[in-house]
């Protein structure tokens, strides 16, 4: 049952983000004046689909749900009648070629716009950016950053939310820089002060797996949650160990524990580790040993997990520590533009960072992957699948305007070479491009699968 909702899920995210990139390249290839031959969803044998009466096109759903292709009229794959020529792909000027093949992209970056831009005119209520804790041994404890104080700017760009905050600090992993993080005081005095915080290949080593704001060790303020188990799993550790519902977590391996989010955190950082607990049972103290088993999150990092879930309790936020977060409509396209512009930004220099060995090609991830991330969208709010959908249609964008053969990018390279030398790349030149292009992407194809697979397991 897991199985097929997680299938469904991925099919109604990207089933629309891929029809509608196969659209844009269709749309403008009718405009330019080419002949359109088929429309795919899919790869493989049809599934499904119908010709159309008056132009001829084949629409289709295809076997393979992995994206989807428009055919259009072009010598290079057939013979085509003179009275046709005109209409044939391979004949028309550079410039259409490239508009033609752009257009997918480009409309994968106006859904993650719209997106945005629908997520950005909801109102929201977050948490302010007051700094609600500092971890110890981290960046932000070397800093000294104050408890308290609210985040306004990081590396100099200004953050008004803690998405906002956790992007930028993402997008510095793998480097050793300094983080500039500027502060403002409460008021009365409002005043902003600029901390660095100094980084040593950020979310490497002990931090890889970890968020970026815990690994940065700045976060929000969170709830004093009491540490007494309310709800235990039949299957999990502790009910194995001994630990029972209604026992208050004093302590685990020494480390004192006043609320459930520090236990959770200790036992989330030591996997597969055996921890000694100090409970207190009808007030008197038992010790007890449990080893979180070893879990994997979407990205393949693992982390401990014993089973017990906290007892239920009403959580009050500070007014001072919350806020509603709404934009007018057109202040939300400008911060739909800037967001899309950062992580597409962020996305690219991430892929520099695998490629140069800064950061891991374990961050790599494929369909599986993205499947598994849809579904728990849809287990959240709509909110999180709208948001999800956009992140996956940039992701869309960048990576077919990569410049590999075989990608759209790929083909807009050739098409710029045609419009400067007047002609076309041999055909010769241009299969040898593209089997390298073909080659690298089932490489990368592989190792993502391959690393959605090892997630699993």
């Amino acid at each position: 049952m897991t199985f097929l909702l997680t299938l469904l899920a991925a099919i109604f995210v990207l089933g629309p983000l891929i029809a509608l990139h196969e659209w844009g390249h269709y749309i403008v290839a009718r405009l330019c004046g080419v002949k359109v031959l088929t429309y795919s969803i899919g790869f493989g044998p049809k599934l499904t689909g119908w010709t159309s009466k008056k132009s001829g096109i084949d629409y289709r759903i295809s076997m393979l749900p992995l994206g989807g292709y428009v055919k259009m009229l072009d010598e290079r794959e057939g013979e085509v009648a003179k009275d046709e020529q005109h209409l044939a792909f391979n004949r028309q000027h550079p410039i259409k070629k490239i508009a033609i093949v752009a257009a997918g992209p480009i409309m994968n970056f106006l859904i993650a716009i719209a997106l945005f831009w629908v997520l950005f005119i909801t109102p929201s209520e977050q948490l302010t950016t007051k700094i609600g804790q500092v971890l110890p041994d981290t960046p932000a404890a070397m800093a000294q950053l104050p408890v308290g104080d609210k985040i306004v700017a990081i590396d100099g760009h200004e953050v008004q939310t803690w998405e906002g905050i956790n992007y930028r600090l993402a997008g510095r992993m793998g480097e050793t820089d300094s983080v500039s993080i500027t502060l403002q005081a409460d008021a009365p005095s409002n005043t902003t002060k600029t901390y660095q915080a100094p980084v040593n290949q950020f979310m490497q080593g002990n931090d890889q797996g970890k968020d970026a704001l815990t690994s940065f060790g700045m976060l929000p303020w969170q709830p004093q949650i009491e540490p007494i188990v309310g709800e235990l799993s039949p299957d999990g550790a502790a009910v194995r160990q001994g630990l029972m519902i209604g026992d208050r977590i004093t302590a685990i391996d020494g480390t004192p524990v006043d609320d459930w989010i520090s236990a959770t955190r200790i036992i989330r950082d030591s996997p597969e580790q055996l921890l000694n607990f100090a409970v207190l049972r009808d007030d008197k103290p038992v010790q007890l040993q449990i080893m979180p088993q070893g879990k994997k999150d979407n990205l393949g990092n693992t982390y401990g997990q014993i089973g017990a879930m906290v007892a239920q309790s009403e959580i009050v936020i500070p007014d001072t520590y919350k806020t509603t977060v709404v934009y007018g409509p057109g202040e939300a396209i400008i911060k739909s533009f800037e967001k899309t512009e950062q992580l597409a930004v962020m996305t690219v220099s991430s892929m520099g960072k695998m490629i140069s060995g800064m950061i891991g090609l374990d961050n790599l991830s494929g369909p599986i992957t993205i499947a598994k991330v849809a579904k728990q969208s849809f287990d959240i709010s709509w909110e999180m699948v709208l948001s999800t959908a956009a992140l996956i249609s940039l992701s869309l964008a960048v990576l077919n305007l990569l410049p590999i053969p075989v990608l759209d990018g790929g083909h807009i390279v050739y098409y710029l070479i045609e419009l400067i030398r007047g002609k076309p790349l041999s055909e010769g030149v241009q299969v040898v491009g593209l089997n390298i292009g073909l080659l690298l992407l089932l490489g990368f194809m592989v190792l993502a699968i391959g690393n959605d697979i090892s997630r699993l397991f």
